[in-house]
């Protein structure tokens, strides 16, 4: 028996086999939960220069999954970037048992405002993040007093893969 189930959603133009979900899957597995790795690249590939893909169809992809493994049971959303948004707003919509963001966006062009449900939080930011500055994720944190991993790296958090898997997991066994 799983003692839940862990929804892993990768960034825009990254996919399921990427290294921080692969890395937060590990954990999951070892530390007793179900997980899955969803493949949004068919919905990525919809873009233009201006814009990261199919955000609404992303979003509505990942709520329908959602809903249909919180009702076997307690789960936990985790993404990064772009997967991060949708964990987040997913989170709004479906219930959740806590939240796993790394580098998440604030905004994102015409959605909603990066929201969150009142679970548990963690975050993972990088101080170097070209893309989204760290002082807007340090206030969206602090807002929801989560626990907020920064570290010195870019976007990508290449070199924090482990220390971000160390975070997954100290929030999973604090679940």
């Amino acid at each position: 028996m799983s003692r839940g189930h862990c929804i892993l959603s990768h960034g825009f133009e990254s996919g399921p086999e990427a290294t921080k979900v692969t890395a937060l899957a590990e954990v999951a597995q070892r530390l007793g939960w179900s997980h899955e790795r969803p493949d949004y690249t068919d919905l990525d590939a919809r873009h233009d220069i201006s814009s990261v893909g199919d955000v609404p169809a992303r979003l509505q992809r990942l709520i329908e999954r959602a809903a249909e493994m919180a009702a076997r049971g307690p789960l936990v959303l985790a993404g990064s970037s772009l997967g991060a948004y949708i964990s987040a707003i997913t989170s709004l919509k479906v219930p959740v048992k806590g939240l796993f963001l790394m580098v998440p966006p604030t905004t994102m062009g015409p959605m909603p405002a990066l929201d969150a449900a009142p679970v548990p939080i963690s975050v993972v930011h990088a101080w170097g993040d070209e893309l989204i500055p760290a002082a807007e994720v340090i206030r969206w944190a602090a807002e929801r007093s989560a626990r907020l991993l920064l570290v010195d790296d870019g976007h990508r958090l290449s070199n924090h893969v482990e220390a971000s898997a160390q975070a997954f997991e100290a929030l999973l066994r604090a679940l």
